[in-house]
């Protein structure tokens, strides 16, 4: 671990220790500022600069964050209401005022979704050829071909459920859509209500002819009677159900982790709800029926214009009209290892033993860089060992495919698959059972902890000695959204690293209680003390009239301690800029506290996911990088782990990069201290701003133009 300099942070820390104390409302509200980011999103669809499937892509989006957060923060608030927890949070509200605030500002931001989609894109596409309709509005010729589809392909798989006194009201799955219809029976003249769900199987958008969809819901509405023949159809509206689906599991034996969480996703499925969502259109009696059945609250009934999930935009994003979606750009091979391609492949070994290599996903490939790192790994006989964490990945990972090859190959291979990565567990518990059945060591991790670093270590044997290579990153070993998100990762010869990386495994795997590293801070027990010892130690540089200043990109920041130590830091004088994509609990110029903290935002075609922390320290700048978010999860209940990086040229992009995004120049949103965020695109003269992702776009298509790759 690098070494402050003498008495520097605990000289720092008795000056703090004297300090007045921090005013009491210092610290936004996560939640809302969960929702303020989904804002941001929605900001995007409503961008008409932005390609329009991409907006329509955008909305899908923002559909599917809302319904993680109601499944998740919801579901754990009303948790604690229920279990009678009343403590008030860090901004200082009791869990039901964050719940009020949650429902009003939920049904805002729902009904500005609504909007865009009705508004604006529906149109927009139409105008293009692309056209998203309800029943009423296909012509004779489509209702008789989708009348003919209905028949062959989805009735067939309908259920419809009567509820009467001998059948209960039906189970409603978390998601699913479902039809709650009323029927006459003509001879008695009673009414009856049933319920039909949509097979999530089943597309979301049917096309009736080219390039004219109508939701799959409308078709089977259309058809009731073929459901319930000899009854007269009176009424059907559509609804959702959003339910608790966070996992609670007891790790007292790990030996029964993976059969516990099996059982644990089983319960899932039938959580409380926490949100219904319906056609504003619904009649008021089977609105009551459905509040009295599910047991929800009024607040928790949000009505909004059919049809309903707009998720399910995302097939019609994925539309082939490439002219209304962002210019295709495919990541080329890093320049550090197109030096040493061969007719085959880059020998990732080979240049790593010239240099470390600071990868920029998606700019620089992840296959001809990290994938091939491990696939190289495996096919080489001179590997001796593998040791890997698996957080998230592919359905055909060609990760997993590498390791399991290696282990057949008779290389001793350690995969630590975290099988409660959430929403990811079940294809988690496959890949793990495979692993070992391949021959692979699988291990689940540390009891209560979740192990979420991104870390790859290959031992080699080179002439008489062993050498280590490592993989350090910022995000998770999937191809697939490797060329989605942006993520950071180092890939090193260096011996120390190595070294860490073994006794980290080590503790992983085994009994050691090694909590010391050369170069990594790792959490739960050193990260965040490592860090606000950094903060410290910027302050006292600052006193000194050292060069101090503090950059940080993350994907949230929460840790009341750390932005404690932020604040002080700017108290100081210490500038601070901070580059976060979600929730940020930092209340930025505010006067007397943190009048030299900048908060920015920058949201765009690639999920901005990379974490990197950069202290000036005195003129001698220290980088660190890793999966380590400023969050009471990742800091206390996760293996998280940051690496120095020690490269000049690579601490010189790295905090370039922050700087760049921090600065007015770029297109960003900008967070006020009163939990505000303001999009700034254009200059004073209305000239638009620098694009982050465009620059480095272009930036990595003129280097590839230049060298032929």
């Amino acid at each position: 671990m690098t070494v402050l300099p003498a008495g520097a942070a605990s000289a720092v820390n008795t000056a703090q220790e004297q300090a007045a104390p921090l005013p009491a409302n210092r610290f936004l509200d996560r939640e809302q500022s969960w929702l303020t980011f989904n804002q941001r999103v929605l900001e995007l669809a409503e961008d008409p600069d932005t390609p329009l499937l991409e907006r329509a892509n955008f909305l899908s989006i923002f559909g599917s964050n809302l319904d993680e957060f109601f499944m998740v923060r919801v579901a754990g608030l009303k948790r604690r209401i229920a279990t009678g927890v009343a403590t008030r949070s860090a901004s200082g509200y009791q869990p039901r005022e964050v719940l009020e605030k949650i429902w009003a500002g939920t049904r805002d931001i729902m009904a500005r979704h609504a909007d865009c989609f009705h508004k604006t894109v529906a149109p927009e596409l139409a105008e293009q050829g692309i056209h998203l309709l309800r029943w009423p509005d296909l012509t004779e010729q489509e209702q008789i071909r989708l009348f003919s589809l209905f028949r062959r392909q989805i009735f067939p798989v309908l259920t419809p459920l009567a509820v009467d006194p001998a059948h209960p009201f039906p189970y409603i799955s978390g998601l699913s859509l479902n039809l709650a219809v009323v029927v006459r029976n003509p001879a008695s003249g009673h009414k009856h209500f049933a319920r039909v769900k949509v097979p999530p199987l089943l597309s979301r958008f049917l096309e009736a002819s080219p390039q004219r969809y109508v939701p799959v819901e409308d078709v089977i509405a259309a058809h009731l009677e073929e459901l319930f023949p000899g009854m007269e159809v009176l009424a059907h509206h559509v609804f959702r159900v959003t339910r608790n689906e966070d996992l609670e599991v007891e790790e007292d034996d790990v030996e029964n982790l993976l059969q516990a969480l099996e059982k644990e996703l089983l319960r899932r499925r039938f959580g409380p709800p926490v949100r219904l969502e319906v056609e504003d259109s619904i009649d008021e009696e089977v609105l009551d029926l459905l509040v009295r059945e599910l047991k929800v609250n009024e607040a928790e009934v949000f009505k909004v214009p059919g049809p309903l999930d707009l998720t399910g935009l995302k097939a019609i994003a994925a539309l082939d009209r490439p002219e209304l979606k962002y210019p295709k750009f495919v990541g080329g091979t890093h320049r550090d290892l197109s030096e040493v391609e061969t007719a085959s492949a880059p020998d990732v070994f080979a240049a790593l033993r010239e240099r470390d290599v600071l990868v920029h996903h998606p700019y620089d490939s992840f296959s001809t860089s990290v994938q091939r790192f491990v696939e190289q790994a495996a096919a080489d006989p001179d590997v001796l060992a593998i040791k890997q964490t698996l957080y998230r990945t592919s359905g055909d990972s060609p990760i997993v495919d590498a390791l399991i090859d290696a282990a057949e190959q008779g290389k001793q291979v350690l995969v630590l698959v975290e099988i409660k990565a959430r929403f990811d567990e079940h294809a988690n518990i496959k890949w793990a059972r495979k692993l070992e059945e391949a021959g692979c060591h699988v291990v689940y991790g540390l009891v209560g902890l979740k192990t979420h670093c991104k870390l790859s270590l290959v031992v080699r044997q080179e002439g008489e000695h062993l050498r280590r290579y490592a993989h350090i990153g910022t995000g998770n070993y999937h191809p697939k959204t490797a060329r989605l998100y942006e993520d950071l990762g180092l890939l090193t010869a260096d011996p120390e690293v190595g070294a860490d990386l073994s006794d980290l495994f080590n503790r992983l795997s085994g009994y050691s209680r090694r909590e010391t590293y050369r170069r990594l801070l790792v959490a739960p027990r050193s990260l965040r003390d490592g860090l606000i010892a950094r903060i410290r130690r910027e302050i006292a540089h600052h006193r000194e009239g050292r060069p101090a200043g503090i950059r940080i990109k993350a994907n949230s920041i929460v840790d009341e301690r750390l932005i404690d130590a932020l604040y002080r830091a700017s108290q100081a004088g210490v500038p601070v800029d901070i580059l976060v994509r979600g929730i940020c609990a930092v209340r930025p110029g505010v006067p007397g506290l943190s009048e030299h903290i900048r908060v920015r935002s920058v949201l765009g075609r690639f999920l901005e996911h990379s974490r990197v922390y950069v202290f000036l320290n005195g003129g001698d700048p220290e980088v660190w990088l890793g999966s380590a978010d400023m969050m009471h999860r990742n800091l206390d209940r996760r293996i998280e782990v940051l690496v120095q990086v020690r490269d000049p040229a690579h601490r010189s992009a790295l905090s370039r990069l922050i700087a760049t995004g921090t600065s007015d120049t770029t297109q960003s949103w900008h967070l006020g201290p009163d939990g505000t965020w303001t999009r700034h695109v254009a200059d004073e003269d209305g000239e638009p701003l620098r694009n982050l992702q465009e620059e480095l776009i272009q930036s990595r298509r003129k280097h590839r133009r230049g060298t032929g790759n």
